[in-house]
């Protein structure tokens, strides 16, 4: 039963510069979307330097970089499964 249940676990993608640089975009998509739809993005404390975090409070960042790895595993997935990758 162990050797039916690993051969039915699909091979993972190692890491490499093209994943990240992926990881990138997609985590700069999110912070753009951010950007345009939170509606106070300066809300909570304060970053150590809000220019370069676009003016977005720490709820605003860890919101936006998460959605930003979120979106990334799946296009990193999907990409991968396609043979894109």
């Amino acid at each position: 039963m162990y050797s039916t249940l690993l051969a039915v676990v699909p091979n993972t993608l190692e890491w490499s510069p093209t994943v990240a640089i992926v990881m990138i975009i997609c985590n700069i998509v999110a912070i753009a979307f951010g950007k345009f739809t939170i509606k106070y993005p300066s809300v909570g404390p304060a970053t150590p330097s809000p220019n370069l975090f676009g003016g977005f409070g720490w709820g605003a960042v860890l919101g936006t970089t998460c959605f930003g790895h979120i979106l990334g595993v799946g296009v990193i997935l999907g990409l991968a499964s396609m043979g894109a990758l």
